[in-house]
């Protein structure tokens, strides 16, 4: 599913009962995630795209945005909305009945964001800005995030596309959007694999994740420790490991069984996270390899390693 969605046409009853054609359906982003994570940066880095966009709109402006049988032609521009626990009368089964409502409809194309970000982060950036957290006004924001994770835990759940915000710049923020808001493209599910450190934590929006550790690990030789694993060098020592072979065969495997049906239940977008202990060497190389034999069999990915865009940063 892509933000600027142009799926073909459908066909609506006229007041003879005949079907016509109706103009595709209208691009919807609704933005929502952790206070702190990058939901108003994300609004406008849509809003550069060419998205109309509205910040902290209450839910129940959105039925007056989008009026359902209306005589007047809507608007046929991308729409992006925040919509976060600073929305009045905002609550999770309130924003995901509406998005089920929104998604019955043929003449919208909505897809649910969340950003989210470690805990850790949140915190720095709210001592740092000396902001009170929405949902702990007169408490620590300690307080507040716990409160949050706990009320949007099922809008995270029920999200086409999980940002994990903590390492990226809006520049990133900007690229990890771009692929997904190209007008024109096809509905579709978009596949990310990534690399990370196990120390670090795994990627939060990682819908899978596998551990390369038990693979032959290049760093304790001296002279592929400075390496990565995109070089040839390291990319061999790791597929010489006597497990190596099985293990990506099965890997991939696994994951050309999964997209399809993924796929056929709506689901947006999905991210698989590959983690060795200093992300640099195995997790690198697997993930090349894996999405290498994923684009063969017609399944192309965008390939991050998060340690290594940390290093360059």
């Amino acid at each position: 599913m892509t933000l600027a969605d142009s799926s073909d046409p459908r066909s609506r009853p006229d007041a003879s009962g005949a079907g016509e054609p109706c103009a595709a359906p209208i691009p919807l982003a609704l933005v929502t995630g952790m206070s702190g994570a990058g939901n108003s940066t994300a609004i406008r880095v849509l809003e550069d795209m060419g998205y109309e966009a509205i910040d902290n709109l209450p839910l129940s402006f959105i039925e007056r945005l989008f009026p359902e049988g209306g005589s007047e032609p809507q608007d046929p521009r991308p729409v992006a909305l925040g919509l976060d626990v600073r929305t009045r009368g905002f609550s999770a089964p309130a924003l995901l009945a509406r998005l089920d409502a929104l998604r019955a409809r043929g003449d919208l194309a909505p897809v649910l964001i969340f950003l989210d970000c470690a805990d850790t982060a949140l915190l720095d950036r709210f001592k740092t800005t000396r902001r009170r957290h929405p949902l702990a006004p007169d408490d620590s924001p300690e307080a507040g995030l716990a409160r949050e994770r706990d009320l949007l835990w099922p809008v995270r759940e029920k999200a086409d596309l999980v940002l994990d915000t903590t390492d990226l710049s809006p520049h990133d923020l900007k690229a990890r959007l771009a692929h997904l808001a190209t007008p024109g493209a096809r509905r579709s599910l978009s596949l990310s694999i990534q690399s990370f450190s196990f120390k670090r934590g795994a990627p939060r929006e990682a819908d899978t994740v596998i551990d390369c550790r038990f693979l032959a690990n290049p760093h304790w030789q001296k002279e592929l420790r400075p390496l990565t694993g995109r070089d040839p060098a390291v990319a061999e020592h790791v597929r010489r490991d006597p497990l190596y072979a099985a293990f990506v065969e099965r890997v991939t495997e696994l994951t050309l069984l999964l997209l399809p049906a993924y796929r056929r239940e709506g689901k947006a977008y999905y991210c698989m996270a590959l983690g060795c202990s200093g992300g640099r060497h195995r997790s690198v190389a697997v993930a090349e390899d894996l999405a290498a034999r994923l684009a063969e069999a017609g399944w192309p990915a965008t390939v991050r390693h998060r340690e290594l865009d940390r290093a360059a940063a």
